[in-house]
């Protein structure tokens, strides 16, 4: 078993206003540069190598947290949701009705327009938990980490979480071999 360490990116104007961020990249807030150059590292996470998704504000805060050459890792990229990008959930959902609650009754087969299913998110991130070979803390997004944290939980992604994640906490994992997923720690800080 491998450790995975898991942050969300530094807040951005997007993710303060609740849009969503999708594969759109705009950039960090200067309040979230300042909480991230303040940041300390829990001991669990100290001393891992850091890996990046390549959207700039994962980038950015991997800099900030003082690993300016973080691998960038295509597969942490955050789940596309296409046409969905830069709208709010509760605009969509009282704009679509009923298609949007059976859409968000598929759980792992949710579909935003012209995007991608967590069940596709988790299998693309999973190819790259497969190769994991030491501890590793990853900077990427709030439904990549939502992906892995359900696969480890056996969330259905229905409903409540069986743990409410906080978005600006580290979120470890134990990675089996095979890329299979265990929760060693959440809500770390």
């Amino acid at each position: 078993m491998v450790l995975l360490a898991m942050l969300r990116h530094g807040e951005t104007a997007w993710s303060a206003e609740g849009r969503i961020q999708g594969r759109a990249d705009p950039p960090l807030t200067d309040e979230a540069r300042e909480r991230l150059r303040r940041l300390r590292l829990p001991q669990l996470c100290a001393g891992m190598r850091m890996v990046t998704s390549p959207l700039a504000r994962c980038v950015e805060t991997a800099a900030l947290l003082g690993a300016p050459r973080a691998e960038r890792e295509p597969r942490l990229a955050e789940m596309r949701w296409g046409a969905w990008e830069g709208r709010r959930l509760a605009e969509l959902r009282a704009e679509l009705g009923a298609e949007m609650e059976q859409n968000e009754a598929r759980g792992w087969g949710f579909r935003p327009a012209g995007g991608e299913t967590p069940s596709e998110v988790l299998a693309r991130v999973q190819s790259w938990l497969a190769e994991l070979d030491s501890p590793t803390l990853a900077v990427t997004h709030r439904g990549v980490i939502r992906a892995v944290y359900a696969a480890a939980a056996g969330w259905d992604l229905l409903g409540k979480p069986p743990t409410k994640l906080a978005w600006d906490a580290f979120h470890v994992f134990r990675v089996g071999a095979a890329g299979e997923l265990a929760i060693e720690n959440l809500n770390l800080r």
